[in-house]
């Protein structure tokens, strides 16, 4: 499972032109998964998330989590994230968990999310064409991966 985390000001990821999810201060999640990946993963990496001090506290330090201040999440499918762009000039998706198994996994990490997070869950939809919009806070973006 692979994710790509932007502390964010506010996003937004538009389908056919109408809004799907909208957040304000918290974190904008592109997440890829692998076929092998599954319920260990979801949950290694929902608590990571919502834990991860990477907002400001009052010396100006990155202390607070997500939880802390009082965050939101914007979660966005991204099969693109395991892309292999080693050989040739077409990258390679085939690490990439087929859409069916991918489709559960996201609904499941949606889930663990929404289990551990005070405030709003939003999402992109699956498989989807989606305009992600956003507005970094920082910026302050994280690679995050749990095999």
């Amino acid at each position: 499972m692979r994710i790509v985390l932007q502390r964010v000001v506010r996003a937004e990821v538009r389908v056919d032109g109408r809004v799907a999810g909208r957040i304000g201060r918290g974190h904008l999640l592109l997440v890829g998964f692998r076929a092998g990946d599954g319920a260990a993963q979801i949950e290694w990496m929902a608590e990571k998330v919502v834990g991860l001090r990477v907002f400001a506290d009052a010396e100006g330090k990155m202390n607070l989590s997500l939880s802390e201040v009082g965050g939101e999440l914007l979660v966005v499918s991204q099969f693109t994230l395991y892309g292999d762009a080693s050989k040739g000039r077409r990258p390679s998706f085939v690490d990439a968990a087929p859409p069916e198994v991918a489709a559960a996994l996201y609904r499941d990490f949606v889930a663990a999310l929404r289990a551990r997070s005070p405030r709003r869950v939003e999402t992109g939809e699956f498989g989807a064409m989606m305009e992600v919009e956003l507005v970094n806070d920082g910026p302050v973006t994280l690679v995050l991966e749990r095999e």
